[in-house]
């Protein structure tokens, strides 16, 4: 005699499949959200150069070079996770009574860069600060690096990031908030940068990319 199934051992049977389909579904929504931040990743990062030559060469090749040492520890001799997650500690800990930033706030402020910032600001008060900008903006572009490096390693690793919607969300949106921290804090050190340009600048042309392909899909 073929054996009835109760109506408990259908809801046990279900109840795994809904919350599958949730994530994937929800997956799919930060895949769709990251490629419509993507724009704004390419926007921000045009105005930021664009804006970053208006300083004198040799302090922006001090900052590249700060970049490309990291790149080459990272890659060649070591790789400097200790430091960034001593960071994420240190995040954790400001924020520890604000519990809704303790989990987002390590992947999204550079800590480094921005300590980095105050004590150029600080020492400033106390010596010729003209004399230390050059190692400052050279640790600028390590740190920066760093935090974008181990961001970029930790959002990949995530187990079950369906489509990689995660991580083309999560790190779309951890890049364009570092670019606008460093392009406030460079504003803070060289008149002519402007933060309020670079703000403009990236607007205007996320605008006109989605105007364009708005025109492409459904005509002019």
């Amino acid at each position: 005699m073929e054996k009835k199934e109760s109506p408990r051992e259908g809801k046990e049977e279900l109840a795994p499949k809904i919350p599958g389909l949730s994530v994937k579904a929800f997956g799919v929504i930060k895949f769709i959200l990251g490629i419509c931040l993507l724009p704004f990743v390419y926007s921000s990062s045009a105005a930021f150069f664009n804006e970053f030559t208006v300083i004198d060469k040799p302090l922006q090749n001090a900052f590249w070079a700060g970049i490309v040492t990291l790149l080459i520890v990272y890659l060649f001799i070591w790789e400097p996770v200790i430091i960034y997650a001593k960071g994420q500690r240190l995040l954790e800990i400001v924020f520890i009574f604000f519990k809704p930033l303790v989990r987002v706030a390590p992947y999204l402020l550079p800590i480094y860069t921005v300590v980095l910032f105050i004590l150029y600001g600080l020492a400033g008060l106390f010596s010729q600060a003209a004399d230390l900008l050059k190692p400052f903006i050279f640790l600028i572009g390590f740190s920066i690096g760093l935090h974008l490096v181990f961001s970029a390693k930790s959002l990949r690793s995530k187990q079950g990031d369906f489509l990689k919607g995660n991580y083309i969300f999560g790190f779309s949106f951890v890049y364009m908030v570092n670019l606008i921290i460093l392009s406030f804090g460079l504003s803070l050190l060289f008149n002519k940068f402007s933060f309020v340009n670079f703000s403009n600048n990236s607007f205007q042309i996320a605008k006109s990319i989605f105007s364009a392909v708005f025109k492409q899909l459904f005509g002019s």
